[in-house]
């Protein structure tokens, strides 16, 4: 087992930096200098602000980047951000209604349609309370859904199923007696739906002998982020842990060399998320501030992005696997730098098997298909059974996946999740197949057009929806010729390219999975009608998202355009499984 002492360090390598903001990093850089009365000193106020508010959607929710669906997490995090710089939150009615949309009768999901979740009840019960001025739609029954979040060990699960298989995680009870506690500012019973003196007690064992705490029984390290989220349950709670001293010192003794914070001992960067977890376990803990405030304000001065918002470590250092493993699969068959492969390698680290968007953060499904799909891990059998097993635990109840732990399932992680065990070949099953085909069956729309299928159950119909569930179907060994061949015609656009609605406006990502759809379907593609979406979407600063977007996507546009080029001369059946939504 890892120690505490032995964990890895920041991944060696070199990877690849987007120069981009991320939003999570630049809620964690706001909400950790508004607990610190700091915000005032925020470089580049105005063009934070205006990062925030461009993830805001039509529909009033807002999403993780620019033309993304709205969900939930996003939402919190923009207006909640917002509200911690002084800023108005524009249109919070719409906003509300969107909330509302996300509402499954008990408790909330991340996007409508999707399974509710913990993560999710979280964000949009403080959204609407706390932000939006809202009531909830029915108190009672969310605070009975929360009542079944608690498993016979006194912990609380991502969902009540969870909850029944045993699941329980500190973040999951974080999240939950938050939840709870909106509830009751927006006029439910006061009265807590657990055993409150079980929970209380589960959460004080999760503290290691070192004064850190973990996550669950089972996971190797004690961290920054399990520590935050134990301490500010118990203390929403009432309670203090059980040494809260030690836990003070072991928070403390996670400075760095500037005097900001890391995730756990051992590692050497101090990110963002580590001072935000450790201001926040502080501030908990009833420990004054003032000691750690002018260093922190300092590191996350030197994280902020010359565009506006923030990123976890300096900008220029800031790599991550999606860009990472976009440069190793733009670069070709044994032409890629092999440190970058070394890179990716480097962000499987403790406590969650998968690879991680960015060190120190938590693992992802998608970012672990895309470093699989760039050649990491191979030969490496022990790295490739710890995805495994952490695959197999992100499996939802539903039978489907999220991005990450928790979350609940969607079309796009589960095709994902199928393609990875595909890529891992462990000789053995890694998931339940069964339980996976049901949820993609619940994806699909009867009674419209034939195989049409939605990111979530109920949500309307789209091309990769429909096609990421024939490639998973394919996996588990149907026969989808058909149902692509017709998927494709439905969506084809005749000046070149697919549509991921109706057949008139192409796309990038659905052009690419019309392509990686039909070579494993065995439908032939038309290279010329393929040739004039590329050029129609290349110029000289490299691949668009769509013909009506300016310039370069970005690196991972430019890789899925340099990929879909070389498919125009190479072999059928050269895409690598790639997705994003």
């Amino acid at each position: 087992m890892t120690t505490a002492l032995s964990a890895p360090k920041a991944p060696g390598g070199i990877g690849s930096v987007s120069g981009e903001p991320d939003l999570w990093c630049t809620y964690a850089a706001v909400r950790t200098l508004a607990w610190l009365g700091r915000t005032d000193g925020m470089a580049e106020q105005e063009k934070t602000a205006a990062y925030l508010s461009g993830r805001r959607n039509p529909d009033g929710g807002y999403a993780w980047s620019r033309g993304m669906l709205s969900d939930a997490w996003a939402t919190f995090y923009c207006t909640q951000a917002l509200h911690d710089m002084g800023r108005p939150v524009p249109h919070l009615d719409a906003t509300a209604q969107w909330i509302g949309r996300t509402w499954s009768g008990e408790a909330y999901a991340m996007l409508p349609g999707q399974g509710p979740d913990v993560w999710a009840t979280h964000f949009s019960s403080r959204t609407a309370v706390e932000l939006c001025g809202t009531e909830l739609p029915d108190p009672e029954r969310l605070l009975g859904w929360l009542g079944r979040l608690q498993g016979t060990d006194g912990g609380l699960g991502w969902t009540p199923q969870d909850a029944r298989r045993g699941n329980a995680d500190v973040r999951a009870c974080y999240y939950g007696v938050m939840a709870w506690r909106a509830a009751v500012a927006a006029g439910a019973a006061e009265d807590a739906p657990w055993d409150v003196e079980a929970l209380a007690g589960w959460l004080m064992q999760r503290q290691d002998e070192s004064g850190g705490f973990r996550f669950s029984p089972h996971t190797e390290v004690p961290c920054m982020w399990a520590t935050y989220r134990a301490v500010g349950a118990l203390d929403a709670l009432g309670r203090t842990p059980l040494d809260p001293d030690g836990c003070r010192e072991w928070v403390m003794r996670m400075r760095g060399p500037s005097g900001a914070f890391v995730r756990w001992d051992g590692y050497d960067v101090e990110d963002v998320w580590a001072s935000f977890c450790a201001v926040g376990t502080l501030k908990a803990l009833k420990a004054p501030l003032d000691a750690v405030g002018d260093a922190v304000a300092a590191r996350i001065a030197r994280l902020g992005c010359p565009q506006g918002g923030y990123t976890y470590r300096e900008p220029g250092a800031a790599a991550d696997a999606l860009s990472t493993a976009a440069a190793v699969l733009a670069a070709g068959p044994g032409q890629a730098d092999p440190r970058a492969v070394r890179w990716l390698e480097g962000c499987q680290l403790p406590n969650e098997g998968g690879v991680m968007y960015m060190p120190g953060r938590g693992s992802e499904v998608r970012c672990t298909l895309w470093a699989l799909a760039a050649g990491a891990f191979a030969g490496d059998r022990p790295a490739r059974a710890r995805i495994a097993g952490w695959l197999g635990s992100l499996q939802n109840p539903d039978g489907g996946f999220g991005y990450w732990e928790g979350r609940g399932s969607d079309m796009v992680s589960t095709a994902a999740a199928l393609e990875t065990a595909a890529l891992l070949d462990m000789g053995r099953p890694v998931l339940d197949t069964a339980a996976a085909t049901a949820f993609l069956d619940s994806c699909r729309l009867p009674g419209q057009e034939p195989h049409a299928y939605g990111n979530v159950p109920g949500a309307p119909a789209t091309l990769r929806a429909g096609l990421q569930a024939q490639r998973a179907f394919a996996l588990l060994g149907r026969d989808v010729t058909e149902a692509t061949g017709t998927l494709l015609d439905r969506h084809r656009v005749r000046g070149g390219g697919f549509a991921n609605e109706g057949h008139r406006v192409p796309d990038l990502l659905s052009t690419y999975e019309a392509v990686l759809a039909a070579d494993r379907a065995g439908v032939p593609v038309d290279t010329a009608h393929l040739r004039a979406f590329l050029d129609r979407v290349h110029g000289p600063a490299g691949t668009a998202w769509s013909p009506l977007a300016p310039g370069s996507g970005g690196p991972l546009a430019d890789c899925l355009g340099i990929l879909l080029a070389r498919r125009t001369d190479g072999p059928v059946g050269t895409l690598p499984a790639l997705a994003l939504s």
